[in-house]
């Protein structure tokens, strides 16, 4: 190469350089510009650039083929070959090509051709890199927006004075997993990306919506739009068979944040702690509504959510709950035939009601711990009822749904009843429903199995959520416990009446013991003995009592009754 022709190609690999190294002002087509330039300094036709995820899908032509300057003479030899495997084994292939009746290169040529190549390799190589590192810290597995992308959005509101005048929400679908199981999950998946493309184009450019994760998502838009925004969360059919028309209707939970003019910002977490601590009332619709704007009593009650399972841990190891017991009566003579174990948290001389910490530990499985030491609790009580020759009763002891993935539950249960030495029958143990079909499948085992053990089960809270008679047919259970609901008044005689008969009487038919909750005035003890119920729980008899208060009543001891109780 003369001196001239070498100046030229110095100032073109200059060039090149300058382009892929000002990453902040990147000029794709300066950039494209010089590789035409190139190619036709040294009569190169045709440039072809493979990219391919793994040396696998190199093996399988699986990858992207990019066509980086094309004349129109064709492939007619290869003048320049090169192939990269980055560390983190993707595999970059380069190929030149000079059309069939051009000359080759010169050795001096090719080097320089060469060295020029693996300088744009390098510069791929590093974007490709780059690109990946984006979509794995910004994008979840299957192509959502995930929310470190929603953190750099706010982030970008901020810096652009943007993020008053908007709205946070985060909703969860609403009984996703039925969906699921009644379409199939790749339908589902399906429902999911039409619902969140609804939204998305919803939005346009003035919001965002990305995946936390499953079926829960983050959307921040101007405040104008919440209106229409909670219409599509309230329910909306989305379709998942095109061909077929087949929609389903998707509602969602969902937790609102509205920023307040005042809003100093500090960092995106504060923003989304705010709507999340929303969004987990919501769904569990502690507030009975499936809507939750973030306020600051829930700012307060997070903080006491925070400290109830930061001292849950010691107040178990200091004994600070207690097994508080509420008697079971027979309403037709007044004895005590049996007790509720509930579980009250006694610091010094204040009595924390389960309200203020149940529903909080029931988040996680810490509820599970707290069961098990309510149990041996219980145990330690019956066996000590016993040595001491007192008229014990069977006590029931609530168990969480929480426990229903635990496959060694059985195991667990038997060995605290088994460590003191309490007969089986003494026991009894409280399950809810269930809303799926795991828990039913798991629920149902687990009752199999602690039948075999002699431990009675009952239903507990029956008609307070979508029980169905399968619940009944399907699984051993030996009492069933009518919420207070179920029990009519005044107000609700009706249907409700109607209802109530028929439950006792096809809880009887089946062999089930059936226990009135709730029962608090002599108008219901008449309705339940209009329907030959005669296990009631409730105030008119009396409110949980503390251990030595309900021990003092075992025996002997009977409940006053009306008149029309006595003869029955």
């Amino acid at each position: 190469m003369d001196r001239e022709r070498i100046e030229k190609y110095n100032i073109l690999f200059e060039r090149m350089i300058d382009a892929m190294t000002d990453m902040n002002n990147f000029d794709r087509e300066e950039f494209i510009a010089v590789l035409h330039e190139i190619c036709a300094f040294f009569d190169i036709s045709k440039g072809v650039t493979e990219f391919y995820s793994s040396l696998s899908a190199e093996k399988a032509g699986e990858g992207e083929v990019l066509i980086d300057h094309d004349d129109g003479r064709g492939e007619g030899k290869v003048a320049v070959f090169r192939r990269t495997i980055t560390p983190s084994k993707t595999v970059i292939k380069s190929t030149l090509y000079k059309a069939e009746d051009s000359e080759n290169l010169s050795d001096e040529e090719y080097r320089k051709l060469d060295l020029m190549l693996k300088a744009m390799l390098s510069f791929i190589s590093r974007n490709r890199l780059q690109s990946a590192v984006e979509r794995l810290a910004f994008y979840d597995e299957t192509g959502y927006p995930n929310i470190n992308f929603f953190k750099r959005r706010l982030e970008m509101m901020n810096e652009i004075g943007e993020i008053h005048g908007n709205t946070v929400i985060q909703f969860n679908l609403r009984h996703f997993s039925l969906i699921n199981q009644e379409i199939g999950r790749d339908a589902g998946d399906v429902v999911i990306k039409n619902y969140y493309d609804l939204i998305k184009d919803f939005l346009g450019d003035k919001g965002l919506i990305c995946r936390i994760v499953s079926d829960s998502f983050i959307a921040v838009f101007r405040n104008d739009l919440i209106k229409f925004i909670l219409q599509i969360l309230e329910g909306f059919p989305v379709i998942y068979d095109k061909q077929n028309e087949k929609r389903v209707l998707v509602s969602a939970s969902a937790g609102i944040y509205v920023i307040p003019d005042d809003y100093v910002f500090e960092r995106p977490d504060d923003i989304i702690n705010n709507v999340g601590s929303a969004a987990q009332d919501a769904k569990y619709e502690f507030n009975g509504d499936s809507v939750v704007y973030y306020t600051e009593k829930i700012h307060v009650e997070k903080e006491k959510e925070v400290r109830i399972r930061r001292f849950f841990r010691d107040a178990l190891k200091e004994n600070e709950f207690k097994a508080f017991y509420q008697p079971k009566v027979d309403i037709t003579t007044g004895k005590i035939v049996g007790a509720e174990a509930l579980c009250r948290w006694v610091i010094g001389d204040k009595t924390v009601p389960p309200v203020d910490f149940v529903p909080i530990l029931e988040k996680s499985t810490d509820i599970c711990l707290l069961d098990f030491y309510m149990l041996d609790a219980v145990c330690k009580d019956i066996r000590r009822w016993l040595n001491e020759g007192k008229n014990v009763v069977k006590v029931s002891v609530n168990l969480s749904r929480k426990h229903l993935v635990d496959v060694d539950l059985t195991e667990h249960l038997m060995k605290i009843i088994s460590d003191n030495k309490v007969p089986h029958r003494f026991i009894e143990l409280e399950l809810t429903e269930t809303t799926t079909e795991v828990e039913y499948t798991n629920l149902k085992r687990i009752a199999d199995d602690l039948q075999k053990e002699g431990i009675s089960i009952a239903v507990d809270d029956f008609g307070v959520g979508y029980s169905s008679l399968n619940l009944i047919r399907e699984i051993p259970w030996d009492v069933m416990k009518l919420d207070r609901c179920f029990i009519p008044s005044e107000e609700n005689y009706g249907v409700t009446e109607l209802m109530f008969r028929h439950v006792v009487a096809m809880a009887q038919a089946m062999g089930l013991d059936c226990v009135a909750e709730g029962v608090e005035t002599e108008k219901q003890l008449e309705i339940l003995k209009d329907n030959e119920c005669r296990i009631a729980q409730g105030f008119y008899f009396d409110k949980p009592l503390p251990v030595d208060e309900f021990e003092a009543k075992l025996g002997e001891f009977t409940y006053s009754i009306p008149d029309f109780l006595k003869n029955w």
